[in-house]
This record gives structure tokens, sequence and C-alpha cells, in this order.
């Protein structure tokens, strides 16, 4: 044997013993089940060579038999040499994990800037860049924990994180390694163990959440892999690979949810309809996407997965007044690797900003997405959106003259006064002349009281007679309602009026309730204010002036008017003082402008009475006077 040779083996022998030793050293018991595994398999290749038929044949020569065994030893070495590196490499990735400190990572774009945290890869913060008012609105809402939650090692929620498992596991709350690929793009993962492991295997797979956001688009995307390689066959954790979960809240900052003037609605988008979703339900019949919806901002997830479920949630967060949750359960999965892309909209909820994912516009291409459904408005009120973006067309237009939203809302009502003038007009015309009918009308009333159908008849002659229609007073009314559920509905939902100031120190914003006097720490009992507001006195007194100048002669003693009168407006100020104050500057200018229109109205209709009242005295004929008897002349 030559002496190259014998130093060779020397050396390998070297090596082998070397690696052995600190194998034994640092193996633990699952990398011991593994060697006795790893024995296990070439005793039993060896006994496999032993019984095979080339080694049964007595033809086969010694020499080729050796060759054989020598070449399987050669491959099982390798192998093994290949299993015990990736085990270290596993051991070292898993020491080095475990001393990850904690680590956030800021994206700023021009529309937004997000804080991620390698705390399981998840974002804490999304804040939208006002520029108009120069400030940032914060789209996440995470909650508080006093020092005893602390204590108890709860954690605040966070958005977009990942639990194994349906949406009642526990998020992943390990750090992970950051890899930042750009400005706009970063990359979290982490070494997970599974228990449906390989034979040989520690089950070991990694966990990668990648971020990528684009500069002036609302829409980023995420990306969840699941590698097992060699180690894990599947992913499958009580029924399913993972939950991606959005939440606790979406923002901005609110003080209650009440429906109405603030609100979070779930829906779904399937076969081209929009619908409804309800909370705690599982979702699986794999909607195009799914939404939380809040009165101007709105989150939309869009899973390309072939296989997923929603479910929404409003389960408790610490600190938080309402939790809005969108949980996205993949199911598992029979792979050793899963690649799933998300795409996420977070954002303004406007028809301008959401109709460029249904034309391709966009960075990512979508098209026919119909994600403008998000900003349509629900159910029986979307039948007035057309009216509604006329309207805003014109809230716009004003608003480009005279810079300020309050005194475009005035503009408005005005001009809707103006339009609307002569069927108010006729509307009070009508209201006058069953006014001068009213004793008339009483007396029929009154003379036919016992029967009821004799008086319907008489009431249609009547009214035949002197060619009243008593419907034509509310006629007007009524066509008018569609208007003003529309200007409710723009004033309430207008994005723009978000931030919009009125009058600097008292009206800063009309999306928002006003306030003269804020209570720091104390609360109005029963009715539950926190501040002192002066709009909602302002709209009383006026509602109560408009119903004083047109109630009709006759009305004062009538309960049911005198409710509508002093009852309903104090009713309604209890209902309306914590609304936006846009909507209340509309009401009170609505009303003096109506009230003005029907003084104008009164003063015409009267002026128009007295002229026709003149006009037919002049036209009736003199009284002749009899003559009297001629008196006889005395002589």
């Amino acid at each position: 044997m030559e002496r190259n040779t014998i130093i060779a083996i020397v050396l390998s022998c070297v090596v082998l013993i070397a690696s052995f030793m600190y194998q034994s050293y640092r193996m633990t018991q699952i990398q011991e089940a593994q060697a006795n595994a790893a024995e296990s398999n070439i005793s039993s290749v060896q006994d496999v060579l032993q019984d095979s038929p080339a080694a049964q044949d007595g033809n086969l020569s010694g020499s080729r038999q050796s060759d054989i065994d020598t070449r399987q030893a050669e491959i099982l070495a390798a192998e093994l040499r290949q299993e015990e590196l990736r085990q270290a490499e596993l051991r070292n990735a898993a020491a080095l994990e475990a001393q990850i400190p904690l680590q956030d990572v800021i994206i700023d774009t021009d529309l937004f800037t997000v804080t991620l945290t390698n705390m399981g890869g998840d974002i804490t913060s999304f804040k939208w860049k006002d520029v108009r008012n120069n400030t940032n609105v914060e789209l996440i809402l995470t909650g508080a924990m006093d020092a005893s939650m602390q204590a108890s090692g709860m954690q605040v929620s966070r958005a977009f994180s990942i639990a194994f498992g349906d949406h009642n596991a526990e998020p992943i709350s390990s750090n992970f390694n950051v890899n930042r690929l750009s400005n706009y793009s970063v990359e979290f993962y982490r070494d997970f163990s599974s228990p449906a492991a390989n034979a040989g295997t520690d089950g070991r797979f990694r966990l990668t959440k990648r971020y990528d956001f684009i500069p002036n688009e609302y829409m980023f995307r995420l990306t969840v892999i699941l590698d097992g390689g060699f180690s894990v066959p599947g992913f499958n954790f009580a029924g399913n690979a993972y939950t991606l979960s959005f939440g606790p809240q979406i923002g901005p900052s609110f003080i209650k949810l009440d429906n109405l003037y603030d609100y979070r609605h779930y829906f779904t988008f399937t076969n081209g309809k929009r619908r409804n979703a309800k909370v705690n339900d599982i979702i699986d019949n794999r909607p195009a996407w799914a939404a939380i919806s809040g009165k101007y901002f709105v989150f939309i997830a869009r899973p390309l997965l072939a296989q997923y479920s929603f479910n929404f949630s409003e389960k408790a967060e610490p600190g938080l007044v309402s939790a809005s949750r969108l949980n996205i359960i993949r199911p598992s999965a029979n792979v050793s690797k899963v690649e799933d892309v998300y795409q996420f909209y977070l954002g303004p909820k406007t028809q301008e900003t959401l109709a460029v994912y249904n034309t391709g516009r966009n960075e990512f291409g979508i098209s026919d997405a119909n994600m403008v459904e998000a900003a349509s408005a629900r159910g029986f009120w979307g039948i007035f959106s057309p009216l509604e973006r006329i309207l805003k067309w014109f809230l716009l237009f004003f608003y480009g003259i005279v810079h300020n939203y309050g005194i475009a809302i005035i503009l408005l009502t005005l001009l809707i006064k103006i339009l609307f003038f002569p069927l108010t007009k006729k509307g009070s015309e009508a209201t006058l002349r069953m006014q001068a009918l009213a004793p008339k009308i009483k007396e029929i009333q009154e003379k036919y009281k016992s029967d009821p159908q004799k008086l319907r008849v008489e009431m249609g002659k009547f009214y035949q007679q002197e060619g009243y229609n008593p419907i034509s007073g509310c006629l007007p009314m009524l066509l008018q309602l569609p208007i003003f559920i529309s200007m409710y509905q723009l004033f309430n939902n207008h994005f723009d009026l978000r931030g919009a100031g009125f009058i600097p120190g008292w009206i800063p914003d009309l999306s928002v309730p006003e306030y003269i006097v804020q209570f720091d720490s104390f609360t109005v009992p029963i009715f539950g204010w926190t501040a002192l507001r002066a709009l909602p006195f302002i709209y009383v007194a006026s509602q109560l002036l408009y119903g004083k100048v047109t109630q009709m002669p006759g009305q004062q003693s009538n309960t049911q008017m005198k409710m509508m009168l002093y009852v309903m407006p104090i009713i309604f100020f209890f209902i309306l003082y914590d609304v936006p104050s846009g909507l209340l500057i509309y009401w009170i200018f609505s009303n003096i402008l109506t009230l003005v229109q029907q003084l104008i109205i009164n003063r015409f209709v009267m002026a128009k009475r007295a002229a026709l009242a003149q006009e037919q005295a002049q036209l009736a004929p003199e009284p002749k006077i009899a003559p009297g008897k001629k008196k006889k002349k005395k002589f």
C-alpha cells in the first residue's frame, strides 16, 4: 500500500474519531435517538445486503462482494456526515435564535409609515400620512395593559400575527431573524419543530414572513412560507396549518361605536355580490375578499391561495373599547413546503382610491376586484348613492371656491333650498289654504262625527268643491326626503370632511362633535356626556323657532302637535348630542333657511290673499237700498 494512501486513511480516522467525540459531547437526547435510528438503518441495510440475491449467488466472486460492501459503507458514511452537519447547523441556529434581541423595522413610503417587530414578524403600527392636516393617523389600534396584566404574562395583540392551528390558537411571540431586503421589503424567519417528523429527523421547519410595500400604493403583499425540507412531510396543527390574523382593531381611535356615527361593518365579496358577515361564523366558501369597514377607513384581505376560510371576531382586547379582528384560516397541507401570498389594502374608504383595483391601473395589475363595493352604502341606503355622488360633486365644487368645508356645507344647503323653493312654496300655500278651510272642516267633522262613512263622503265633496287636494301639502316634503337622506349620508361619511375645520378654536373638525368645554375626568351621569357642546342647543332653538312660525291656527290646543313642536326637538337634542358637527351645521342652516323661506312665502301668500279679497270686493255689486215710504204732504 502506498504511503499517501496510508496517510489519507489515518487522517480520515482522526477526523471521524474527532467528529464522533464532538457529537457525543454535544448530542442531546433527540440526537441520541437519531443516532440509534441511523445505526438501525445501517444494520438493516447490511441485513438487506446479506439477504440479497447477489450476496447469495455462489458465482459472485469474493472481491466483487467486498467492493459492494465498501461502496455501501461509503454512501452510508457520507449520509451520516451530512446529517451530522445538518443537525449541527440546526443546533447552532436554535442557540442563536434563543438569543435574538427584540428589534423594530421601519418602512416609510409616500403614503404611510409602518412599524414592524421581529416578535412574531408582526406589524405594531400603520400610520397614514394626512398631508392636508399635517398629521399621522394610526390605522392599527393596539390595547394597553397595566402592570398586573404584564406580570401575568399577557401580551398586547399585534396585526398580521400567525398561530399554528385555528383562530383560537395562541399567536407566535418568539423573536424572528430579520433580513432587510430593501427600503420597502423585509423578511422575518425562524425555525420551529413539528410533531409530524420524518423518522431520523427532529421535525424542524422554517417559517418565513415577507412583507413587500410599494410607494404610492395603499395595498401591500405578505408572503407566508412553511418549509420542512426532508424533516416534515406536511403541516397539520389540530386540523389546520396556521391562522393569519389582523387586529385587534382598525383605526383611527374612537370613543364608542354606536353603529351610526362610527361603526365597524364586516362583509365578504362572493360571486359578484357583497354580503354581510356575522361575527364568529366560519366562512368557508372562499370569497374573493373580506373587509372590516370603518367610517372613513377600510381593511381588505385578498388571499391568493387555493383554500382558506375567513372568520370575524370581536374578542375583547385589554385597553380597547371594542375589538374587530379578521382571521384567515389556512387548512392543513400534506406537502413539505407551503408558499401562500396575500394582498392587503389598508387605507381610505373612498370611491377614488378603491376604483383603481377594478381597472388594472395599479402596481399589482389587479382588475375586476370590485373592491369599490367596500365604500358603497349598505342595504336600503345604497339606492341613494347616485344622488349622494351628485351632492358630493357640488360640495367639492363649493369647497374649491371658498376652501372651507363648513361654508361649503352652508352654500350647498342654500343651493338645495333654492332648487326646491317652488315645491316648498307650493307646500306652504297648501298649508295656508288648509288654515283657511280649517273652520269649515271642523264644522263638517262635528256634524258627522257619529257617522265616519258619511264624514268621508262629505269631506270628499268639500275638497272637490273647494278644488283642494289634502296631499298637496305633503307631496313637496316627500319629494325632498331623498335629498335629506343623501345629504345625511354625505355629511356623515364623506372622507374629505375628516379633519376638515370650520371655525378655528371652536369647530376644528367637521367629522367629530365640537365642544366649548371638555370634561377632563368627569362624565355626566345617565347621558354619558364628556363635553359641553353648543351646536345641539343651537339646533333645538332653530327647530323650536321653525315649528313656532309654521304652526297652524288652532294647533295650540292639539296635544299631538304640541308634542311635535316641543317634545320631538328635545328628544332629538339627546339623540344628536354627539353627532359630527358637519351634520348639525347642515340641519341648523336648513332650519334657518326654511324659516326664512316660510316667512317670505307667508308674506307673499298673505299679500296675494289680500289682493284677491280686494279684487272680489271691487267686482261685487253695490248693495241696493230700498226706498222708504213717501210721506204725505200736509196742506
